[in-house]
């Protein structure tokens, strides 16, 4: 084990607890699962085989140490309506009466090479955190641990439709998020 490792891990910290929160809701807990994460990291180190980044590899173990815990739980969170959730004036204005949108997606480049930029996912992150925490918390739950819907209304305690809702929501805000604040300086040549 590297003194190198050792700060890696420490650097990413921070962000592997605001991840794990956002799912937990439970800041201890949230402390508990990124330490367990990190410590299978320390544990053995020779697994990582620098074939993804240390980021990439730890938030891995991340995830399954979330879903482990949200699955041991077997606490109930109810999800109230959200008092600022009047989003549906945002969702509805990004949309013609017929349906189609009011303006055309700009053209988003090869999407390998934006997933290989750091910078795209600390865009992606701030724009999670602009969501409803309900919504940003749904679709980590859906995209990032691959929950079934299934698990996560159970969870959740919501139904089928409203998790759906929620979740096409927040893809909206995050296309729409993105196409400002990562694509649209792309576009104009001001990429980081």
């Amino acid at each position: 084990m590297t003194a190198s490792l050792l700060q890696d891990l420490e650097s990413l910290r921070p962000a592997l607890v605001r991840f794990a929160a956002l799912q937990l809701r439970n800041d201890s807990l949230a402390e508990d699962v990124v330490q367990d994460a990190l410590i299978a990291v320390l544990e053995k180190p020779e697994r990582f085989a620098g074939q993804s980044s240390l980021r990439t590899y730890v938030t891995g173990i991340l995830k399954h140490k979330i879903v482990d815990a949200l699955r041991a739980s077997k606490r109930e969170v109810p999800i109230e309506a959200d008092a600022d959730q009047s989003d549906a004036e945002v969702i509805d204005a990004l949309f013609k009466p017929d349906g189609h949108t009011v303006d055309m997606p700009r053209q988003w480049g090869d999407p390998d090479a934006t997933l290989e930029q750091k910078d795209f996912f600390r865009v992606l992150e701030i724009c999670l955190e602009r969501l409803p925490a309900k919504t940003a918390r749904i679709f980590m739950m859906r995209e990032w641990l691959e929950l079934d819907t299934e698990e996560i209304c159970k969870e959740l305690r919501i139904s089928t439709s409203n998790a759906w809702v929620m979740l096409y929501r927040a893809r909206v805000q995050l296309r729409e998020c993105l196409d400002l604040n990562w694509f649209g300086k792309r576009a104009s040549g001001n990429a980081t």
